[in-house]
């Protein structure tokens, strides 16, 4: 855009339309923490001018100095021309109002498990307060861990990973968190490194994407590690191991919360034999799933 240009925007109303017009003119890939134009713009513009992300409306109509305006344009030129998830720009995902650091090492938190540990589980799990251990496989950024760290406040919590990278990420937000008492990181190849220990909840969203998905990813896509994404043919590589290690890590009474994104009827072929409750959020239908120990030892 010409200086000429930039200079007409005044406000941040100016500013946060321009940012909706150049987003859907360039047709970005939403759905790393916004799925429209406006929340991505509106984001945008208010952590370039570090103003409080819930409080837009008494700030629309104030004017911006050169400066200031100079940095949301630039970081919305960012967004645009490198194709980059917003949370990689900023350094930060938020979660079901939660804060977490995230860079390119971690894909951007957005599991809807999130919503359903708004709940602790309930009704699947009657009682929070009774829950001892949790595990977080394939944790990333650490952000499922947390939450259900702050779901069961007298849990312990293992979270997992096999990239030491990620698990640089999470140690951050563990910390910023102050949760080091409760929650141990693992760098492991799933269970294979993990501590002896029975699980009254396992959560897990792992790498499900199946190769037809993963060659036609969109570009903001292709920036999140492919460790963290690909599943194989049918997206159900990990998940059969997964399911295969689970019960001997479940207590009697456990349950294991599996995220599988779009690829439920891969889940259906590769475990005919398997009947779980399919657990719908506010945001996924047909994502998610939760089976006992005893359907999995069926």
């Amino acid at each position: 855009m010409y200086q000429s240009a930039r200079q007409e925007l005044l406000t941040l109303r100016d500013l946060i339309r321009y940012g909706v017009s150049r987003l859907n003119s360039a047709q970005v890939a939403l759905g790393h923490g916004s799925d429209n134009a406006w929340d991505e713009a509106v984001y945008l513009t208010l952590h370039a001018l570090h103003l409080p992300l819930d409080t837009l409306e008494p700030f629309l109509d104030a004017r911006v100095v050169r400066e200031e305006r100079d940095r949301v344009l630039d970081l919305l030129e960012r967004r645009v021309t490198e194709r980059v998830p917003a949370a990689y720009l900023t350094n930060e995902a938020w979660l079901r109002g939660h804060r977490f650091y995230v860079d390119k090492r971690v894909i951007v938190p957005r599991s809807p498990i999130a919503e359903l540990l708004d709940q602790g589980l309930s009704p699947w799990v009657q009682d929070a307060l009774a829950v001892e251990n949790v595990l977080d496989m394939c944790t990333g950024s650490g952000c499922l861990a947390i939450l259900s760290a702050l779901a069961f406040p007298y849990a312990h919590v293992d979270a997992v990973d096999v990239s030491a990278d990620a698990l640089e990420v999470a140690r951050r937000n563990v910390d910023d968190y102050g949760l080091q008492d409760r929650l141990d990181l693992h760098e492991s190849n799933l269970f294979d490194s993990l501590p002896a220990r029975q699980y009254d909840v396992i959560i897990c969203n792992p790498p499900y994407v199946n190769s037809g998905s993963m060659d036609v990813l969109p570009q903001e896509y292709r920036h999140e590690p492919h460790l963290a994404l690909a599943g194989g043919e049918d997206g159900m590589d990990l998940v059969r191991r997964i399911l295969a290690a689970a019960p001997q890590y479940l207590t009697q009474d456990g349950v294991i919360v599996l995220e599988i994104g779009h690829e439920r009827d891969f889940f259906e072929a590769a475990f005919p034999q398997l009947s779980p409750v399919w657990l719908d959020t506010e945001e996924a239908s047909d994502q998610l799933l939760l089976l006992t120990r005893e359907q999995l030892t069926l």
